[in-house]
């Protein structure tokens, strides 16, 4: 949740100067390469011949929807700001609990069920009130909404995917594949050049990038492999707590880095709905016990 909570804010910096292609294919080049190491130093590189045919097609759609969820959720942050995105991308926990509930077959009690519907009426009350403030250049808006929408689908999709995969692999040895795959997907598309137009500072935050998506999905990984899909993704829901107060300090420590916000009290307002009804959906009764993955 840390790791994702800062991710947007260095993004939004990056996409100054690196197209959201060319910046996504480096952050799965490093992050396939940083973990394709430290797995060979233990030999326990991932065996794709063990994988079935269906399992096979789980793994290319897994692939394909994290490398579409990267390029349009850079799409969307590039057309919005760092908060927005951040507020909207938790549609992405909310399709990954129904998910849970549809293909897994978990189970919400009465209070989940409240915090459910907390959740997405604070997003309907946040979207509300910034298509309001961005009426002048309302399309863009749209457009850039349109987007993380898409990419919050399609990580869903990614999402549920690598948890059944689970079975054949560890999360970095899935994660591994998954990386690699997404590299060469995005290869043919890169401009190469603009990594000469970078300087110090730019490369140690892209670097960083790398390093995020590393830690943040390595993360997530690991926790779909012990949790509940829809705990998993209630968790990630509040995620927009960090981001606020971060890009808070980072108007007053940097102005003019990251482009202006819009901080009304109808925005808080949805996004503390969002951020409580991510917590109650993520409530457990005292006693209950974690699910296994359905095997």
């Amino acid at each position: 949740m840390l790791a994702w909570a800062t991710l947007p804010i260095a993004l939004s910096i990056m996409l100054q100067t690196l197209d959201p292609t060319t910046l996504t294919w480096f952050r799965f080049t490093m992050s396939a390469t940083v973990l394709g190491v430290f797995l060979w130093s233990r030999h326990r590189l991932p065996n794709l011949a063990s994988l079935s045919r269906f399992e096979r097609w789980l793994l290319l759609t897994a692939t394909v929807g994290l490398a579409s969820n990267y390029v349009l959720y850079l799409i969307g942050l590039d057309l919005t700001t760092p908060a927005n995105v951040q507020i909207l991308t938790q549609l992405s926990p909310l399709l990954l609990a129904l998910g849970g509930l549809v293909i897994f077959r978990e189970r919400f009690n009465t209070l989940q069920w409240i915090g459910f519907a907390s959740l997405v009426a604070g997003l309907a009350l946040f979207f509300s009130d910034q298509l309001q403030a961005f009426i002048e250049d309302g399309r863009r808006y749209l457009l850039g909404c349109a987007a993380i929408a898409s990419a919050s689908l399609l990580w869903t999709i990614y999402g549920l995917s690598q948890k059944q995969l689970l079975v054949r692999f560890s999360s970095p040895q899935l994660l591994l594949c998954i990386y690699a795959g997404c590299a060469l997907l995005l290869a043919p598309l890169i401009e190469p050049s603009r990594f000469g137009k970078l300087s110090g500072a730019h490369f140690a935050l892209l670097l960083y990038c790398a390093a995020n998506t590393v830690v943040g999905y390595g993360a997530f990984s690991a926790a779909t492999e012990h949790l509940e899909a829809s705990r998993v993704g209630a968790i990630l829901a509040v995620t927009p707590i960090a981001t606020f107060a971060l890009i808070t300090l980072t108007h007053r420590v940097l102005p003019g880095v990251l482009p202006p916000e819009h901080f009304s009290l109808t925005m808080l307002l949805g996004a503390g709905a969002v951020v409580a009804g991510s917590v109650l959906t993520s409530h457990r009764r005292v006693g209950a016990t974690i699910a296994e993955p359905e095997r």
